[in-house]
């Protein structure tokens, strides 16, 4: 394990610029790591959310904890399939504001395309080859760039990180499949597609049009930037819970505007063919926001501690009767209150009633369920566990003699 410790605390995020390239499409790619497991929970803070100084950073990503999966729409000249945005890659900024590029040169891999293929990653291969094309034609000089550029620097893909008897280069092909793995879940095409919002070669949109369809679709606010007036790049932005090899994405708004301007904005048409259906199938990685979640959020919901009992109005938690809380915002943000009041965190137990402030929630998808989060973590706390008609207090993190997670159910 990497011996290093950070704080992190603020949500400051840098668009990466990346000098050794323009802009490039890549289009559907996923995949995700069958090979190899981290062996870490998910259940922790997620990264840049941390109250505490994080050891293992093979399973906490620090410095570079605010993540940008970054999508590209070429059309001089032309890449990828006409109905699809491309990857460029996936950054780790430091949730500083900085970042760090070229982190091990030790670790600069070549011949990517033979990695991929000897770790039995040849669908992302296959991905890849067709939509996280070179814009001048250089596929695997871009790979190599992406990878020795930004993939070395990610703490959770050290290989020391890695289990035993791992072949060479396996974080690298963590890595790939993970980028392709999550451009997947975001769908960038489709989703303006489905708002009316369709590429045109005398259209015009206004920036409000493009993000409302986004952030209905996704549940967040991405940044975007435009070229001469016309759409060019996308920036999803996630923190991550866990390893970049199979831990969670937990999806947020961008921390800062794209270059685009409020109105007038061209979405230019592409050249060559679409997509089409004949992709294979592989997995891909958890993540946390609006749009993969079971059900969606819901406006009303009761919340259902995972070892026994629910919370009540006043925010304790009981095993009698599951208190109705109405819940506002998307699944990335929200706000919650009972028939009390608002509730809030304060001085870390959270409570429902007048005069408390709302703090803002978050959902987190988890096997098949919602999971309330605060500042990242889905981590609840009590003194005992109720029963009869006692009540516990609820407490944020695992700093109490009982650790629990509270599911989002509808009501």
């Amino acid at each position: 394990m990497i011996a290093a410790a950070f704080v992190l605390g603020s949500l400051v995020g840098s668009a990466l610029a990346d000098s050794l390239f323009t802009p490039f499409d890549l289009s559907d790619l996923f995949a995700r790591n069958a090979q190899i497991s981290s062996g870490c929970s998910t259940t922790g803070s997620a990264s840049c959310h941390n109250t505490t100084k994080q050891s293992d950073l093979c399973c906490f990503e620090a410095p570079g904890g605010l993540l940008l999966q970054t999508q590209f729409w070429d059309t001089d000249p032309s890449t990828g399939p006409s109905d699809s945005w491309t990857i460029h890659g996936l950054w780790p900024d430091n949730c500083d504001g900085t970042y760090s590029e070229n982190c091990d040169s030790s670790r600069d891999y070549t011949d990517i395309s033979s990695l991929l293929t000897a770790q039995g990653a040849s669908d992302t291969l296959s991905y890849m080859q067709k939509y996280w094309v070179d814009i001048n034609g250089k596929d695997e000089t871009f790979w190599e760039h992406e990878w020795s550029t930004h993939g070395t620097c990610y703490s959770t893909l050290n290989t020391a990180c890695l289990p035993s008897g791992s072949p060479k280069g396996a974080e690298a092909v963590a890595f790939f499949n993970t980028v392709v793995g999550l451009f997947k879940t975001l769908p960038t095409y489709e989703w303006l597609a489905a708002a009316g919002i369709t590429p045109s070669s005398s259209k015009t949109y206004t920036l409000s049009a493009i993000t409302s369809a986004l952030k209905s679709a996704s549940g967040v606010t991405p940044a975007l930037d435009c070229s001469s007036g016309a759409l060019n790049q996308i920036s999803y932005y996630f923190n991550l819970k866990g390893s970049l090899i199979d831990g969670d994405f937990v999806a947020i708004d961008a921390p800062k505007k794209g270059s685009c301007a409020s109105t007038g904005l061209k979405y230019p048409l592409k050249t060559g063919s679409s997509s089409g259906s004949g992709t294979p199938t592989v997995p891909i990685p958890h993540y946390s926001g609006s749009t993969p979640t079971p059900t969606g959020l819901p406006s009303k919901a009761h919340l259902q501690a995972s070892t026994t009992g629910s919370l009540l109005t006043a925010g304790t938690w009981s095993t009698q009767t599951a208190a109705t809380y109405t819940i506002s915002g998307s699944a990335s943000s929200f706000t919650m209150s009972t028939s009390k009041g608002n509730c809030g965190v304060s001085s870390g137990s959270l409570t429902c009633g007048s005069g408390v402030t709302a703090s803002t929630f978050s959902a987190v998808s988890s096997s098949g369920s919602l999971l309330l989060a605060y500042s990242g973590s889905t981590s609840w706390t009590s003194d005992a566990s109720p029963s009869g008609t006692t009540q516990e207090t609820v407490y944020t993190g695992t700093s109490h003699s009982v650790d629990y997670t509270i599911a989002i159910v509808s009501a």
